[in-house]
């Protein structure tokens, strides 16, 4: 094989050929991890986490084009993309060049020891033709499923990466159904005239009958006792690939290179370890359904740094299975930094759950900045996931003008969009107390440093079970402006310190509602408020208010009916 000597290649090498990755595991001499600029992170014990493996790979190097492609971007090169990567691993390992220019493909499977490399310029467009696609036994949201496979797929391998400076767009147009309030009357006209077909309300777009077949069946993409994948062949065009899986791999990293318009969720390490995922842009539609960025399901030891997303639902997915089969894997997500990246679009920017079933801990997230996310920190969950997230420690987050919540934590997640559309209702959900069993999901131990909002719907949003409430929550130093302030509601041991919520709403500034424990210590309002706090419901308990401006409110406390006053002490400045 002739070898590359490109100065694009040769750097994205020696980046893989690191014998460690120093920022996951550099110390100051007072032992607290550090960033690249030397700043401690979120906590001041944090425990040693393992060191990330990364991948290294021999200098040889084939090009897609010794295999006959052709960058015309008509030619379906496939074949050609295979062979290479196939060659490239059975001699041992290497790099698989894919040169400047525009390379059409179907999808392509991952092998060992390979780093796909995307040259400055290249454009790799997976095929539109769902005919390209076949179906195959999977996990998806956290459950075993019936999709189409990957457009980039990698199971049970070692030693990978996808990295360079090019582009690799999904066609994911032609998978994605699309709902009539997400697009402008005249961009509906024209989806409409496309083709496809609408249901029966005429208000979502399917690409094929055989899409929305699938959309009226309920959980049509569950893997079914007795049901072999023949069986899901009339709804095909509804269980969307994703655009990347790499399912039990280990050392696999992806760098630099721009993920683009994907059917369904676009990165999604399952079930994998030692993963770095760095410089890399996803971008999807605003409007694209299931159109995650990054989904680290079931995985260990890993940092994600520098990325940036602007995508039509979560961001940065923190996964570990679904209800009983999550809980049954028993593979938590733990051992990740996330740390220096943006995220435009989203459903939320940093996001825990719902599929949490089988747990969440030692994750590190620092330096992230969203900008017109629906909501900056989401954790959530639903009865029935089961699981327990914990240890879980974020600092330095800046945000403007999100829709809904700044941060929250929601153990009643229903499965929608957190921000409703015109005509959907956004009453909260009537909750009564169920017995606790394996189902009953936790979110304990969380502590939240150093965040700004500028523009939101509620500062922060706490909202656990009557039998499960939220536990163990730290926000300090925080600088927060929305239309409502603190709403709490099920929790214990939560803790605010130095804390403002700026709110333009009238009443109240902050909403306790059946939570005890509550230490509300150093919150600055907007002089002037009619209500500072209100506490209601008849289990509310130790509720303390420290170093606080009373008197800048019109009005300090209301209490609601049963409600002691007893159950708050307010210590005067």
């Amino acid at each position: 094989m002739k070898r590359l000597t490109t100065l694009a290649l040769l750097g994205a090498l020696m980046s893989c050929r690191a014998a460690e990755y120093p920022a996951a595991t550099a110390k100051t001499n007072a032992g607290k991890l550090t960033d690249n600029a030397g700043a401690a992170s979120a906590t001041e014990a944090l425990p040693n986490l393992p060191q990330v493996k990364t991948p290294s790979f021999r200098a040889d190097t084939a090009s897609v084009v010794k295999f006959g492609a052709v960058a015309d971007g008509v030619a379906k090169n496939t074949q050609a993309f295979q062979q290479a990567i196939d060659a490239v691993s059975k001699a041992g390992g290497g790099v698989v060049l894919v040169p400047r220019g525009h390379w059409l493909t179907g999808p392509i499977e991952m092998r060992s020891n390979v780093n796909l490399h995307l040259a400055k310029g290249a454009l790799v467009q997976f095929s539109a033709d769902r005919a390209d696609y076949h179906l195959i036994k999977t996990s998806w949201e956290g459950v075993a499923a019936v999709r189409n496979r990957a457009q980039i797929y990698g199971q049970n391998l070692e030693n990978i990466a996808i990295t360079g400076q090019g582009v690799f767009d999904g066609a994911g147009n032609t998978w994605r159904p699309v709902k009539k309030g997400k697009l402008t009357d005249s961009q509906w006209k024209r989806l409409v005239e496309s083709g496809g077909v609408l249901n029966e309300k005429k208000d979502t777009w399917y690409p094929s009958a055989s899409a929305l077949k699938g959309s009226t069946i309920k959980e049509a993409f569950y893997l079914k006792p007795g049901k072999e994948v023949k069986d899901y062949e009339d709804i095909k065009d509804f269980l969307r690939p994703d655009m990347m899986v790499l399912d039990r791999c280990k050392r696999l990293m992806l760098e630099g290179v721009t993920f683009q318009n994907s059917p369904a969720w676009t990165l999604h390490p399952l079930m994998s370890e030692d993963i770095t995922v760095r410089n890399v842009t996803v971008l999807n539609p605003e409007y694209g359904q299931n159109t995650d960025a990054i989904d680290l399901e079931s995985c260990r030891n890993g940092i994600v740094e520098d990325c940036t997303f602007d995508v039509g639902d979560d961001a940065i997915c923190i996964k570990s299975g679904r209800d009983e089969q999550g809980r049954e894997r028993n593979m938590p997500t733990e051992n990740f930094i996330i740390r220096n990246t943006k995220v435009y679009h989203a459903h939320g920017g940093f996001v825990i759950g719902s599929e949490m079933s089988g747990g969440a801990r030692n994750i590190y997230a620092s330096n992230l900045t969203f900008m017109g996310t629906d909501v900056g920190l989401r954790f959530k969950t639903t009865r029935g996931r089961g699981g327990v997230v914990e240890n879980i420690f974020i600092n330095n987050v800046d945000m403007r003008d999100i829709v809904g919540q700044a941060i929250i934590f929601d153990m009643y997640y229903m499965a929608k969009d957190p921000v409703p559309l015109a005509g959907e209702s956004a009453a909260p959900p009537v909750i009564k107390a169920e017995l606790l069993n394996e189902g009953t999901p936790q979110f304990r131990k969380i502590s939240i440093k150093d965040v700004t909002c500028n523009g939101a719907e509620t500062g922060i949003l706490v909202r656990g079970l009557p039998e499960m409430p939220i536990r163990d929550i730290s926000i300090e130093n925080a600088t927060l402006q929305s239309t409502k302030g603190l709403v709490c509601i099920e929790a214990e041991n939560i803790r605010l310190k130095n804390v403002a919520l700026l709110t333009t709403q009238t009443l109240p500034v902050m909403e306790i509602q059946n939570s005890k424990d509550i230490v509300l210590d150093g919150i600055r309002y907007k002089p002037g408020a009619e209500l500072l706090m209100r506490v209601t419901g008849d289990r509310a308990k130790g509720v303390k208010l420290a170093n606080t401006d009373t008197k800048a409110a019109k009005k300090d406390v209301e209490f609601g009916d049963k409600v002691s006053k007893k159950v708050l002490s307010i210590s005067k400045l």
